[in-house]
């Protein structure tokens, strides 16, 4: 029975660290979404190659992160939890991506 309880403990932590990371990182991508609507509303967007600067650096500070959870917390990366904070982070950008679908869908009626 403990074991069984601390398994679910560590499945919760997983999940929630996850959520928390795809959030940040969701939040961080919409910043730089509506920077760059700004930027092309404004006219100083000159190149078309350029609609998302920085996704890259974002991109390879979101692994950066999952790398240094991984190797501050190996326990969230042990026995099948990886598989909940994964899932974590696809719920908690996910979130962000439907609230922006629905804001969308909302403003074009």
């Amino acid at each position: 029975m403990q074991i069984q309880f601390l398994d679910l403990i560590r499945d919760l932590v997983g999940l929630t660290s996850g959520m928390v990371i795809g959030l940040a990182f969701g939040t961080l991508q919409q910043a730089a979404l509506r920077r760059n609507q700004q930027l092309e509303q404004s006219g100083k967007l000159k190149n078309g190659w350029s609609l998302m600067p920085g996704s890259g650096a974002r991109i390879a500070s979101l692994l950066l992160v999952l790398v240094l959870v991984q190797a501050i917390c190996p326990l969230l990366f042990a026995d099948g939890t990886q598989w909940w904070v994964s899932g974590g982070l696809v719920l908690g950008y996910g979130w962000l991506l439907y609230r922006q679908l629905r804001l969308k869908m909302r403003l074009s009626r």
